[in-house]
């Protein structure tokens, strides 16, 4: 094991020599064209709509035999660490998360292969991510292998040539992303280093967080940083910053299950520890240039991603521009961080807050108290189309989901709805799901 182990490494070890050379001497190098983690990131032989969806008919067409995914993920990591038992060090202690998140990563694949584009998009965002595990293009082979056999055991004699070429197509296109995505983020840290400077307990299953990054942490007020806790290695959750750059990061982490990744940052840090950060991602971010007003729309911890971008406000506003904050909360006490807010009130009169009560949906078509002051506020609730706001959403993931379909149901216009796009690992139901 120790010889083939050690043959292992020095292929990594040459291949990652060879990218970087290659990365340092391409004409491009020094050249970005848009901020880390902004924009997709072109991949090399992507196939067009009509392969995609001529593919994901293939796919779906002999699905049954390899659904529910539970068998075929067990089938996978069973080949993938049975042949290269050295890969488990990459994967959390508990790989109940993980199966979850390739089973939804499957959905999310399978729902858009027929928008090749934007898939290579989401996967290219997840290359970015997967630095930090120490994932390189390597391992997506090893992968590809692992799911071509665990696929052919899991559907027996059931299966089709064809629809195993299909996925092989469709893995080949999301792992090109992923490595696309990495190569374009080559020349950044994977991870900061970052010192636990306070921790305030405000509510029993609520946190607020202030870290100093041992090194400048380049993000932008919007941005989010997955955050990884010595806990729990190689387990990593998205935070936002509830503030513009400084020396330090203020993080709100509300505990969501035991033995994760927020109920180690709320119940089981404190002053002194040290954290990791990993590179700072999103695009839910104030323009460049402020000409048009900002409607914001948060629930829960999603004001700490409020919070940042009406601080940045306050300091770059052109006059005449105002901004409409729209919060929502379970209860009274939700609305944990009240001091700061009422500060915020105080020095900026251009800022209009509304406070919202949300024990969940109530009103018609499955609107809660929150969305319906949201359409409420206009003189025309269902018409949208002629809004010149920009609107900021963040929150829990059905929260987002749901105030971006009902505004762009009331006719908002797509190009002025932000927010970080739904990650690949959403909760959600895909459609195509079963």
């Amino acid at each position: 094991m120790s010889g083939h182990q050690d043959d292992y490494h020095a292929l990594v070890a040459r291949h990652e020599a060879m990218r970087l050379r290659n990365r340092l001497l391409s004409p491009a190098s020094g050249a970005r064209t848009t901020a880390p983690g902004s924009g997709p990131v072109p991949v090399p032989g992507a196939y067009d709509d009509a392969a995609g969806a001529a593919d994901q008919a293939l796919v779906l067409r002999h699905l049954a035999a390899v659904t529910p995914f539970g068998e075929l993920i067990d089938r996978l990591y069973e080949s993938m660490f049975g042949r290269h038992p050295y890969l488990r060090r990459l994967f959390p202690d508990s790989m109940e998360f993980q199966r979850s998140h390739l089973e939804r990563a499957f959905w999310h694949m399978i729902d858009h292969l027929d928008r090749p584009a934007e898939l290579a998009a989401d996967f290219a965002r997840l290359g970015r991510e997967h630095r930090r595990l120490g994932v390189l293009p390597v391992h997506y082979e090893v992968f590809e292998s692992s799911l071509v056999e665990g696929l052919r055991l899991c559907a027996g004699g059931a299966w089709s040539g064809a629809a195993e070429a299909a996925w092989v197509r469709m893995h080949r296109h999301v792992s090109a992303a992923m490595v696309a995505g990495a190569n374009e983020a080559l020349g950044e840290p994977v991870a900061w280093n970052a010192t636990v400077t306070a921790h305030e307990r405000v509510g029993p299953d609520l946190a607020l967080l202030r870290v100093r990054p041992a090194e400048p942490y380049p993000y932008r007020a919007g941005q989010h940083a997955r955050v990884e806790t010595p806990l729990l290695p190689h387990t990593w959750r998205p935070y936002t910053p509830a503030g513009v750059p400084g020396d330090e990061l203020e993080f709100h982490v509300r505990r969501t299950a035991p033995g994760g990744v927020s109920d180690a940052l709320v119940a089981h840090t404190g002053v002194g520890d040290v954290l990791r950060l990993g590179p700072p991602q999103g695009t839910a971010t104030l323009d460049e240039e402020l000409t048009d007003d900002v409607l914001i729309v948060a629930g829960g911890t999603g004001w700490a991603h409020a919070k940042a971008l009406l601080d940045e406000l306050s300091r770059r506003r052109p006059a005449g521009l105002t901004a409409r904050l729209f919060l929502g909360a379970r209860d009274a006490g939700g609305f944990y961080d009240e001091a700061a807010l009422e500060r915020l009130e105080a020095r900026c009169p251009w800022l209009g807050v509304t406070r919202v009560v949300d024990g969940g949906p109530s009103g018609p078509d499955g609107r809660g108290a929150l969305m319906d002051a949201v359409l409420g506020s206009r003189t025309s609730p269902t018409d949208w189309s002629g809004s010149r706001q920009l609107v900021y959403v963040s929150g829990p993931t059905g929260l987002v989901a749901a105030t971006a379909w009902h505004l762009t149901e009331a006719g908002l216009p797509p190009e002025r709805l932000r927010h970080d796009p739904m990650p690949v690992s959403s909760p959600a139901v895909p459609a195509l799901q079963p």
